[in-house]
């Protein structure tokens, strides 16, 4: 089955304008658009798209002109404003997500309950043009998946109406956690508040998927940078859709040359039990021709430092490498069924809803065998035949 995907290439950042002019010069109608953005019952905007060129390439510029001078709102006003309007459920379930992503971010920023988020200018008429432009140009244009590359972050200060806060701003940290980041090498503002939230709408973040291309856009910014263009490019395509879910984690590696087997094996068992998602070594032949050991960790980004102490300390490796990696996997489920000799511990595994394959956990598996006196493949039948038995009769 195929897929209509939007790959966000974000070599210059992204941010509310940005989106919206990228969605235009990718077909969507500014008329239509318009029109959906009056069933917000907001007045006093105008919206203007204009051509405009970045390093000799040309996109779409979208800029929206505004009456209102005091634009502080809290975010129960603006969910309140979307919740109230005529748009459609698909992108005002979009639309408030996104504003609920934000003001989330803030609330944590500022140590303050969701409640009380007072935005400023997210808060403003443009911000909610942006963001709510967002919403229905992605359902306008039927976009299925969305796949974001890494977003470049800046250095520096900026003033707000907070005052002068650091780049990247902190909502913008916030609202990145756990995606993949590099550095921009610049003290613009490149990836915005509304940005950030905009690009959490991705399905996954990563390298451009297998698609055929259909249409390419720009969304253009309002930087006159020297070292890069300040577009944002958006490439629609289809591609085969999964029903696997993803998700990203982080890879622990290091060679180990001169290292005990004893405590290799002793390491795995610390790691596992430390939280590592997985754990193994495998054969290596290194300098020398010495024969030597990779120690492989998956882990989430939370417990890179603690797996890797772990690592140098419980081991003879004397460095650590990480680097993130996507991966695709089966939705599970863990359960406990009955069985003649007790309870046993069993994975389930699904694809679209579908079950796919019952999996016994060994250590209970090895424990009824040890209490009952039965062969350990005996138990591992009996405790599947019973989880199948029981999953026939729900």
């Amino acid at each position: 089955m195929s897929i209509k995907t939007l790959y966000l290439d974000c070599f210059s950042g992204i941010s509310g304008d940005m989106f919206l002019g990228l969605l235009i010069d990718l077909g969507l109608e500014a008329s239509q658009l318009e029109d959906e953005l009056k069933k917000l019952q907001l007045p006093g905007w105008q919206l203007h798209v204009d051509r405009e060129q970045r390093h000799g390439v040309e996109g779409c510029r979208v800029q929206v002109s505004c009456e209102e001078q005091d634009h502080h709102r809290h975010w129960s006003d603006i969910d309140c404003l979307l919740e109230k309007s005529s748009l459609n459920s698909k992108i005002k379930e979009r639309a408030r997500r996104i504003f609920l992503r934000l003001g989330e971010a803030e609330a944590k920023v500022h140590g303050i309950p969701l409640e009380q988020v007072h935005f400023h200018e997210v808060g403003a008429i443009d911000a909610i043009i942006d963001l709510c432009g967002a919403a229905i140009g992605l359902e306008l244009l039927e976009i299925e998946r969305i796949v974001c590359s890494p977003l470049p972050l800046s250095r520096g200060l900026s003033r707000c109406a907070h005052g002068a806060l650091p780049l990247p701003a902190p909502a913008v940290l916030e609202l990145l956690q756990g995606a993949p980041i590099n550095d921009s090498g610049t003290d613009k503002e490149l990836v915005t508040p509304s940005g950030a939230a905009i690009a959490r709408e991705a399905d996954f973040f990563g390298a451009i998927p297998p698609m055929q291309i259909k249409t390419i856009g720009y969304g253009v910014g309002g930087w006159q940078l020297e070292d890069r263009p300040n577009l944002l490019r958006g490439i629609i395509g289809i591609g085969n859709a999964t029903t696997l879910q993803s998700d990203r984690v982080v890879v622990l590696e290091s060679h180990i040359d001169d290292g005990n087997p004893e405590w290799l094996g002793a390491l795995i068992e610390d790691l596992m039990a430390a939280g590592a998602l997985d754990a193994a070594c495998s054969p290596l032949q290194m300098k020398k021709n010495r024969p030597a050991t990779l120690l492989t960790v998956v882990t989430t980004e939370s417990l890179i430092e603690k797996l890797s102490h772990l690592i140098l300390t419980g081991s003879s490796a004397s460095g650590v490498r990480y680097y993130p990696a996507d991966r695709f996997k089966l939705e599970r489920k863990e359960c406990e069924v009955e069985t003649e000799f007790g309870l046993a511990a069993v994975k389930l595994f699904y694809d679209d809803g579908h079950l796919l394959r019952i999996a016994p956990e060994f250590e209970t598996c090895r424990r009824l065998a040890k209490t009952s006196g039965q062969p350990l493949p005996e138990i591992y039948r009996l405790v599947e035949d019973c989880a199948r038995r029981n999953l026939l009769k729900k």
